[in-house]
């Protein structure tokens, strides 16, 4: 950061009056801040790292108060990065204004495969941080060991599971796994069947594996009773809501079995549940019937989850979530985003498999592609049926899918061209609210105004939100830098 765009920061502070994901303030009018830790950590278990900005006194208004010395505070920043693991390296900038001295710290974000950093007086388990909207979280042992499990490629899909044997298992399910997989390959052909069972990680040093257990195994929650679905309808738009009779649920599951049956089922749930309502097609002039959601787009969400949720024993006790309100459903399963792949890349850019031989072999059974289609898959049905788009969000330890029964309303797409799209980048110079922005745009609907003319642009960087990890906060403001 130069001179000059420390001074710019400062009167973005003084615009936008908060901290956000990527910015913490600190006063050090009478010294340097003694626990810097926390921040420090945050700031580099995140990929675009963040900025410590001392002179600024968040408690009295955000009055700009200076820093006690410029000189001395950046050596005690210095000494408390040192006491990092690993070791951070900021980059300092000093800038005057107003007779006062202001200082920045730059904290870049480490590599994935070196996280968490952590503060060494603490141990990684209690000195390692997230950052959370504005606030510096302590890390929770789940998602320090998601650090660990993708730095060693750990395969809790392929764990032992020793109370199953190969007479458990469903003899004509496994039959016709081996005999697809032994089709068109000659040499695999040639290999014994038990042999098969060790290679293709059906077993695992003589025991059953998890994979195995999960898709085979009549009844895999005789070993693991959270591995199943639990599948609810909710009478109302939030949970607790009751019903007309005090009902807490309309309708409530256990969907359980193994992945085939489960996917089968918690289809048939869902379609149980919509409401089906006859539509004129616009092009074709005919009667159409169609439900609250394409079942496609379903059936990609499910499988989604039950092929890339976590497995390992933290997550073991945790079900995948199915939750239908009046206005919308969630798909929710136990593990976040794997890798290094981000929320805005998902659909985009091919992600690292959380459980490989689980994906490889539900392919072998056609239950799925394998090839990265089902975001791309699911957006495209949404879109096909004029629905909203639906959201991907990754909530600390947990993967959620968000389908709404709201439509885009064909009267208000258009096609917006780029000078439109500079004019509403320049009106976001100065940070605005979602009703600002309607306003702006001349429409009637907030979301309509932020998902179908904001959102795109936060996408690719060119709009960014003040609190990044709470997007439906009602203090959220977008700007452009």
């Amino acid at each position: 950061m130069t001179r000059e765009e420390l001074l710019e920061k400062l009167n973005f502070i003084q615009k936008m009056k908060c901290e956000t994901q990527t910015l913490e303030l600190k006063s050090a009018e009478k010294g340097c801040p003694k626990r810097l830790y926390d921040s420090l950590s945050s700031f580099s278990n995140q990929d675009e790292g963040g900025v410590i900005i001392f002179g600024i006194d968040e408690e009295n208004g955000y009055k700009e108060v200076g820093v006690y010395d410029p000189q001395d505070i950046q050596k005690k920043i210095n000494e408390q990065c040192l006491q990092m693991e690993p070791i951070v390296r900021p980059l300092l900038t000093v800038a005057e204004k107003d007779d006062k001295f202001f200082v920045s710290a730059e904290i870049p974000g480490i590599d994935l495969v070196e996280r968490p950093c952590h503060y060494k007086g603490q141990g990684r388990l209690k000195g390692s941080y997230t950052r959370i909207g504005d606030s510096d979280e302590p890390m929770t042992e789940y998602e320090i060991y998601s650090y660990e499990a993708f730095r060693k490629k750990y395969q809790d899909d392929i764990r032992e599971v020793r109370r199953a044997t190969l007479a458990s298992l469903n003899q004509e399910l496994l039959q016709k796994y081996i005999d697809t997989l032994k089709t068109g390959k000659p040499n695999l052909s040639a290999i014994e069947d038990d042999s098969i069972y060790e290679l293709m990680s059906i077993k695992r040093e003589g025991e059953i594996t998890l994979s195995a257990a999960l898709l085979f195994s009549p009844y895999p929650q005789a070993y693991f009773p959270q591995l199943c679905i639990t599948a609810i309808v909710v009478p109302g738009k939030e949970m607790g809501e009751l019903g007309e009779a005090g009902e807490r649920f309309i309708d409530n599951q256990r969907i359980e079995g193994n992945i085939p049956d489960m996917l089968n089922t918690a289809i048939k749930f869902v379609r149980k549940n919509m409401r089906t309502k006859t539509i004129i097609n616009s092009e074709s002039g005919l009667r159409e019937d169609r439900s609250d959601y394409p079942t496609v787009a379903i059936r990609e969400a499910i499988i989604n989850a039950l092929v890339h949720r976590d497995y390992s024993i933290h997550t073991e006790g945790m079900p995948i979530q199915i939750i239908m309100y009046e206005d919308r459903m969630e798909i929710r399963n136990p593990g976040g985003i794997y890798g290094r792949i981000r929320v805005d890349q998902l659909g985009k850019v091919q992600p690292d498999t959380r459980n490989p031989v689980l994906a490889s072999s539900l392919e072998v059974l056609g239950v799925t592609e394998n090839r990265y289609s089902g975001i791309p898959t699911i957006k495209k049905e949404m879109k096909k049926c004029n629905l909203r788009e639906p959201e991907f969000l990754d909530e600390r330890g947990n993967f959620v899918v968000k389908f709404y029964k709201e439509t885009v309303m064909n009267e208000e797409v258009e096609t917006v061209d780029d000078e439109a799209i500079n004019d509403l980048i320049m009106f976001c110079k100065t940070p605005r609210t979602r009703k600002e922005i309607c306003d702006y745009l001349g429409l009637t609907s907030v979301t309509y105004a932020i998902q179908t003319h904001v959102m795109p642009l936060v996408g690719i960087g060119k709009i960014k939100l003040s609190i990044p990890d709470k997007p439906k906060s009602p203090k959220q403001l977008y700007y452009s830098e």
